[in-house]
């Protein structure tokens, strides 16, 4: 069954779907895939979500922040219902 708690926080995905091989990092989003796993699963918490927006941040170089903030925001801005 689908929690709609779990349904407002957006996915961090910007599709640069690459990983790091020395780090496991994804190029895009700055996730592993055990934490990719988990933001698809129906029942994690958006505490947990808003953790690990905080974490992958950390993660990222300032020039990588900048481009993933930019792509993050379009895409939250895509996803708000139309008035």
């Amino acid at each position: 069954m689908n929690n709609p708690e779990t349904n407002n926080i957006v996915s961090p995905c910007i599709s640069i779907c690459k990983n790091d091989e020395e780090t496991g990092f994804c190029y895009g989003c700055a996730r592993t895939n055990e934490e990719k796993k988990i933001w698809k699963k129906a029942d994690t918490s958006n505490e947990w979500k808003k953790e690990n927006l905080g974490s992958i941040e950390l993660r990222m170089s300032e020039s990588q922040l900048k481009t993933f903030k930019d792509s993050y925001r379009a895409k939250i801005l895509k996803k708000k219902p139309q008035n």
